[in-house]
């Protein structure tokens, strides 16, 4: 992942779930047209997760495994999710989007995560965090 720091986590309230305890952020022009590009899914195990702030939509080209997506408004709720997003794919843009986090895949069917779930995304070590807790 060409994205190393900061790092932070992805806790779903609604479903009291982690969906990432190593959460990288993608925030400048560059990390965020890179993204995961040229990753290994073996570099993208369960637990890890890429914040892409700010961002309405996203590609998958260059990248060698599906991944699942969500999309968060202001409020880190989630208003659009795309489960296994295969490589070289476009996902639609939702405009009220303002941040996508990009997850390993089955990371939704794990924690049951769906449209209308309010997430906290907190950047700093997830305390006693555990995945699927």
């Amino acid at each position: 992942m060409a994205v190393t720091h900061p790092r932070g986590y992805a806790f779903n309230l609604t479903r009291r779930a982690y969906l990432a305890t190593e959460l990288h952020v993608a925030n400048t022009h560059w990390s965020r047209l890179c993204g995961l590009m040229g990753t290994n899914a073996s570099n993208f195990p369960a637990g890890r997760a890429l914040w892409i702030v700010p961002c309405h939509g996203v590609h998958t080209f260059a990248m060698r495994f599906p991944i699942d997506v969500l999309y968060l408004d202001n409020r880190q709720v989630v208003v659009h999710a795309e489960k296994k997003l295969a490589p070289w794919r476009v996902a639609p843009v939702r405009w009220q989007a303002k941040s996508v986090l990009e997850l390993p895949e089955n990371t939704l069917d794990a924690t049951s995560t769906i449209v209308g779930d309010q997430l906290e995304i907190t950047m700093g070590a997830a305390s006693g965090a555990v995945q699927g807790d």
